[in-house]
């Protein structure tokens, strides 16, 4: 379930997501859409602290979090999720740390945004720049290009088409696909929460189903209509896997 976090003054319209949460969101994997590895809190720690190897040797964070995170916590804005999306991509493709670091610096440069997974010219150009700063590991291994149009093809390719873009950025992400607008997660809407199109977060709706037993009886106590109840439990349950 979905808690409050502490909000910085500037985390409305960013959406904000404890690690807990964005974890959740972040191993989310739609219908027809192959399953991966769950990516787990440690290695989302790695991606956004850095961490130290050996008593003198540092590597840096991919990107600085939009919001500050101090001590054990980790806190997450809408587009730092996004980035992770795609980032936990490349880890599905089987690509180590050092590599998708290299990774994630050449695509900054090529986008010239430093978070360039979220942006409309990804989402134009993704398969070239994806295919290109793939194609070696950081020992210069060659990466079978096969593997590596499987993966755009099968993750990263469905993942954009689940984002709608405002101007330059990503605005929207349809966890369920652009065709089932049912459910949307949207920074601007409820903190970023997962919501039905009438505004309702999918864990109220997911909860109330079970406390009154029907999505007939919630229809009368929110408002909603049933398909977009019935969303909200597919996510739901979807979500808990």
């Amino acid at each position: 379930m979905l808690k409050n976090v502490p909000l910085e003054p500037d985390a409305l319209g960013r959406g904000t997501y404890s690690a807990i949460e964005g974890l959740r969101l972040l191993n989310f994997s739609r219908p027809g859409i192959p399953s991966a590895r769950h990516v787990s809190r440690n290695t989302v720690s790695r991606w956004l602290r850095g961490y130290e190897h050996g008593e003198e040797s540092y590597s840096e964070p991919l990107w600085r979090p939009d919001f500050s995170n101090e001590d054990d916590q980790i806190e997450l804005s809408f587009r730092d999720l996004i980035e992770l999306r795609f980032v936990k991509a490349f880890r599905d493709l089987g690509v180590g740390l050092r590599t998708i670091r290299d990774c994630y610096r050449r695509a900054v440069e090529e986008v010239r945004d430093d978070r360039p997974f979220s942006t409309q010219r990804f989402r134009t150009d993704g398969k070239t720049i994806f295919l290109d700063i793939t194609e070696k590991d950081h020992d210069g291994k060659m990466i079978d290009l096969k593997r590596r149009q499987q993966v755009f093809r099968s993750i990263i390719e469905p993942s954009l088409r689940d984002l709608e873009f405002d101007a330059s950025t990503v605005a929207r992400w349809f966890p369920l696909g652009i065709r089932h607008r049912a459910v949307v997660i949207d920074p601007r809407r409820s903190f970023g929460r997962p919501i039905v199109q009438r505004g309702v977060p999918t864990e109220i709706l997911a909860e109330a189903v079970k406390v009154e037993g029907s999505i007939e009886a919630v229809v009368g106590l929110y408002n909603v209509p049933k398909s977009e109840i019935r969303a909200a439990l597919d996510f739901e349950h979807q979500l808990a896997a």
